[in-house]
This record gives structure tokens, sequence and C-alpha cells, in this order.
């Protein structure tokens, strides 16, 4: 099994984890009027297309990292990463999770606005609010960008739960 693989097949076990926490932040109770008559319980948030990325971490980093999230910005292959997806407009939403000990199940994540995220990468350094931010090279040549949460500006909210 090539690294895309192995990787992505490790990811895939925590999707069903994951609906289940953006769920609850993408539905809610509908008012009355629609619930008395149209037979309606729940609304979405968002009643457009929404777009969610999603990255988890294993286990360790979230204790060693607790500020930061990552994204790929690099590949061996030249291929297209999340970061320039990212920044070119794509993506509403990251769910950014880090595994468990037991590799299985999510230890902690995050919900982060991508709007808000390119919005403070455009406005960096022009409002004297500067991301903290680096570059980290893997082994096999993969690089990733890592960003400071800590460092965005308040407005509008990078973060938009945590969990």
């Amino acid at each position: 099994m090539n690294c895309y693989a192995h990787n992505r097949h490790w990811s895939d076990q925590f999707l069903p984890e994951i609906k289940r926490i953006i769920g609850t932040h993408i539905l809610r109770a509908a008012p009355d009027p629609l619930d008395h008559f149209q037979a309606t319980d729940l609304v979405m948030l968002d009643a457009r297309d929404m777009r969610i990325a999603a990255r988890v971490r294993r286990y360790g980093y979230a204790e060693r990292y607790p500020h930061q999230f990552t994204i790929r910005a690099k590949v061996p292959s030249g291929a297209e990463t999340e970061l320039s997806k990212i920044v070119n407009g794509n993506g509403d939403w990251l769910f950014y999770g880090h595994a468990g000990p037991d590799g299985q199940s999510l230890n902690s994540w995050q919900l982060i606005d991508l709007r808000a995220f390119r919005a403070a990468l455009i406005r960096h350094g022009s409002n004297g609010t500067f991301i903290r931010m680096g570059d980290k090279q893997n082994p096999d040549g993969t690089c990733f960008k890592w960003f400071d949460t800590r460092s965005f500006p308040q407005c509008p909210p990078l973060v938009l739960a945590r969990g």
C-alpha cells in the first residue's frame, strides 16, 4: 500500500466521529413556525453547500503543539497541496483533530473557519497583526506550514469551536 493510501485509510476511520461533531455545529432547532406548519425540526446553519476539510494528526502532537495547526504545503510529486487549494478559495471549514492514545479515537479537535484564515493571510502585517507561522519538512519530502491560532486576529474568529 502506498503512503497516501495508508494515511488515507488511517484518517478515514475518524470520519464518522468528525461528521457527528460537525453536525452539532451546522444543525439548529427549527423555529416554532417551521416546526408547526412545515414538519421541520432541524435547519442547517448555512443553507448553501459547505466544503469541510478534515485533518487528524497522530497521538502526541496535541500536547507538543497545543495552539498549532498544520496544512500540507508541498509534496515531492509537485501536485497541488491543501494549502494552495485553501489559499485559492476552496473550503469553508477545516476540522483539525488529534488522535487519542489508542490511535482510533479523537482526543481533541478544533473547527477552523477558512474564510477567516484567508482574511488573516491577506491582512498579515498590514494592520499590525502578524501571524506566527513556519515551515516543517518531513523526511519523505512532504512539507507543512504551521500556524499558531493565538496569533490570528479576534475578528473574524478563526476557531469556531473546540472539543
